[in-house]
C-alpha cells in the first residue's frame, strides 16, 4: 500500500544512528534524525555488501521512488512509526522540503498493527544482521548488546533470530562492552570515537588475548590506548599480540612503533623445502591427520598454554581458515 510520508514518525531507537543521536540529547529534530541516518550509512562507505548513503540518495531520485517497500507499525492510537527503512523516509521527506523534482508525498509500506516489541526485533534482525542492508559491525553489536542486557533476550532468542552461532553473538556482545568500558575513556569528551576499530575489540575475545596482556604486566586501558594511538595497525595485528608481549625485543620495539615493525623481529616458522611446495589442500590434509592423531597429553599441554606459541598458532590458522572458507564460498 501506500502511505503519506508525512504521517510516518522516524525510529529515535534506530540501532545504527543511535551513536550519533547521542550527542543531540532526548529529543532530537528530525533534521538532526536525517543528518544521523546518513552520518551512519557513512560508516560503511568502500564496504562490498552495503549501500551507501549517497547511493541510494542517487538511487532513489533516478528511479523516482522506491521499488522495495518499508515496514511500519501502527500503534494503538493511530500513529506510525518506521520499524524498517528509515532512510528511505527521511529521504523522502528531505526531496519533498527541497523541491526535488517527483512526487515525495507517499511511499510503499507494509503496515502492521500494532505488533510486539519481539517482532520489531526479529525484523531489525532478520533485515540488518543477515538480509540485504546490514548494520556496520558496531552497530550491530551495540544492538545485541542492549537486547541482551536491557531486554534481557536470552541467548538463543537472538541466535533464533539472526542465525549464526551462539559463541559469535557472545563474542560481539563482549567486544562491544569493552571497547565501551576500555576505549571511551581513552577517547575522552572531545575526542572522535571512532567505530571502525570495534574489530580490533572483537579480536580481543579471541582466547589467550586477554590472558597475554595481563600477564605481560598490562591490562585492557592499556589495549584500548594502543588501537587508538595506532600501535596495532591493522587491527589484524591485534592476532599476534601474544607473541609479542613475550617477546622482549619484539615488546620494546611495539610499544615505541607499533605491531607491524615489532612482528618482524619475531621469529619466522622453519619451513623445510617439502612443506614450501605442498598445495594447501595438502596442508589441510595433513593439519587433519596431525589433529586427528594428536595424544590426549599434548591437548592438555597446549589447553594449559592458551597463550603459548602452539595454541596462538592454531587460533591464528582457525581464524584464517574461516576468512577464507567464507571468501571462497565454502561456509557462511
Amino acid at each position: 500500500m501506500s502511505v503519506l510520508v508525512e504521517d510516518i514518525e522516524l525510529d529515535q531507537s534506530n540501532p545504527r544512528i543511535r551513536k550519533f543521536l547521542e550527542m543531540y540529547g532526548d529529543e532530537p529534530t528530525s533534521e538532526q534524525i536525517f543528518l544521523a541516518l546518513g552520518a551512519g550509512n557513512e560508516d560503511d562507505v568502500g564496504s562490498s555488501n552495503s549501500t551507501t548513503y549517497e547511493k541510494l540518495k542517487q538511487s532513489i531520485i533516478s528511479n523516482g521512488g522506491i521499488i522495495q517497500p518499508i515496514i511500519l507499525n501502527r500503534r494503538s492510537d493511530g500513529s506510525l512509526i518506521c520499524v524498517e527503512g528509515n532512510t528511505r523516509v527521511a529521504l523522502y521527506k528531505h526531496f519533498h522540503d527541497t523541491n526535488v523534482k517527483g512526487d515525495w508525498t507517499h511511499i510503499p509500506a507494509l503496515v502492521h498493527d500494532e505488533i510486539d516489541q519481539a517482532s520489531v526485533h526479529a525484523i531489525r534482525l532478520q533485515v540488518h544482521l543477515v538480509g540485504p542492508r546490514p548494520w556496520d559491525p558496531y552497530s550491530k553489536a551495540k544492538y545485541l548488546y542492549e537486547l541482551r542486557t536491557q531486554q534481557h533476550l536470552p541467548f538463543a532468542t537472538i541466535v533464533d533470530y539472526c542465525g549464526g552461532r551462539q559463541n559469535e553473538v557472545v563474542e560481539s556482545i563482549n567486544a562491544y562492552a569493552d571497547m565501551e568500558q576500555y576505549y571511551r575513556p581513552v577517547v575522552g569528551d572531545d575526542g572522535e570515537f571512532d567505530t571502525t576499530r570495534f574489530s580490533g575489540f572483537v579480536e580481543l575475545q579471541k582466547p589467550g588475548l586477554k590472558q597475554a596482556i595481563t600477564a605481560a604486566g598490562f591490562d585492557l586501558s592499556d589495549f584500548a590506548r594502543w588501537i587508538h594511538d595506532g600501535r596495532l595497525f591493522p587491527l589484524q595485528k591485534v592476532r599476534v599480540l601474544p607473541r609479542i608481549l613475550r617477546n622482549e625485543k619484539a615488546r620494546a620495539i611495539f610499544l615505541k612503533q607499533g605491531a607491524r615493525t615489532a612482528e618482524s623481529v619475531l621469529e619466522k616458522p622453519d619451513l623445510n623445502r617439502t612443506l614450501q611446495e605442498a598445495e594447501i589442500g595438502q596442508f589441510a590434509r595433513a593439519l587433519v591427520a596431525k589433529i586427528a592423531s594428536l595424544p590426549y597429553s599434548e591437548c592438555q599441554r597446549i589447553s594449559n598454554d592458551i597463550g603459548g606459541d602452539t595454541a596462538q598458532a592454531l587460533i591464528d590458522a582457525q581464524a584464517e581458515l574461516t576468512e577464507l572458507t567464507k571468501s571462497l564460498g565454502l561456509t557462511t
